[in-house]
């Protein structure tokens, strides 16, 4: 009988621990188009405000938070405060920060008509110093980050949270790639999930550090109002254009020539045309016949 000499088989080692989730993110980030800048979040808090608020996406976000009765709250990429105005009223010691002055300033309106005083603005950028505005390491006892990721170093943004907290750290990230894009309309012109899908990044990355995240969904809807269907397509086109960097030219080509088909056949006339609508703003013409959905991924882990 001749001996068996074939190598025992290795035993299964899996590789998920190896890839490094963040300098990924970074290279998406990259290919992605450019952040939008503080002076573009100026020019749009004209048309924002908070008093939509509370709304189904902030009712859950909160509900998911869990912030105990006199805890503080550290909230980064504020906005116009649909979170912190609530809160404040609630009764929280807020420091909202944001790198948009207009959308401090919106707040601040909404703050001073409801007499709340216990919201701090901040301007402030991810990149900044925080403890040279007061944002130190444990300084409040839940830090918020509600829709507002999008940086260029994921791992840092949210080291950088956990550091500020001293209980519980929660915060939104698309299940896509961005509130912008529609993978339904997409998928419809032939484009395939090809934006990523960011709230992964942030859970790999707290997973590779030990960190437990928890996750839910939250819903929110977005019901868009078009003058044409020339608008429309302008609006929608700039989605095809955001995935050209991941597909070849010819696709994104093919996807565009059959946008405005698909427009044609799934834009109906919109009943309120010419009413405000939740941001005071006249709605269009149009509407899409099944209103588009945007669903959040909440990420959240107690320190």
């Amino acid at each position: 009988m001749t001996e068996n000499t074939t190598p025992s088989p290795l035993p299964f080692q899996p590789l998920l621990s190896t890839r490094n989730w963040n300098e990924e993110w970074k290279e998406l980030q990259k290919a992605r188009r450019h952040a939008d800048d503080a002076a573009y979040w100026d020019k749009r808090s004209a048309t924002f405000g908070t008093k939509d608020a509370p709304n189904p996406y902030v009712e859950r976000f909160l509900e998911l938070a869990g912030i105990r009765s006199g805890e503080t709250v550290f909230d980064m990429g504020c906005g116009t405060g649909a979170l912190s105005v609530p809160l404040g009223k609630a009764g929280h010691s807020v420091v909202a920060a944001d790198f948009s002055a207009g959308m401090l300033g919106v707040m601040q309106q909404e703050l001073d008509a409801a007499g709340v005083t216990s919201v701090k603005p901040v301007q402030m950028s991810w990149e900044d110093d925080w403890e040279a505005h007061g944002v130190g390491p444990a300084s409040a006892d839940v830090c918020l980050a509600s829709r507002s990721m999008a940086v260029a170093d994921l791992e840092e943004a949210l080291l950088r949270l956990s550091d500020v907290a001293r209980r519980r750290v929660c915060i939104t990230l698309a299940t896509g790639s961005s509130p912008r894009t529609d993978e339904r309309i997409l998928h419809a012109i032939g484009l395939q999930s090809v934006l990523g899908r960011d709230y992964l990044y942030a859970f790999n990355i707290l997973a590779a550090r030990g960190i437990k995240a928890e996750v839910a969904y939250i819903e929110s809807g977005r019901h868009d109002t078009f003058a044409s269907v020339d608008a429309a397509y302008e609006d929608f086109a700039r989605m095809v254009e955001d995935s050209a960097a991941y597909v070849p030219e010819r696709e994104s080509a093919a996807a565009l020539s059959r946008l405005r088909p698909w427009l044609e056949d799934h834009l109906v006339a919109n009943e309120r045309a010419g009413l405000p609508d939740r941001k005071g703003v006249p709605e269009g013409a149009l509407r899409l016949a099944e209103p588009r959905k945007v669903t959040w991924a909440f990420l959240a882990w107690d320190k």
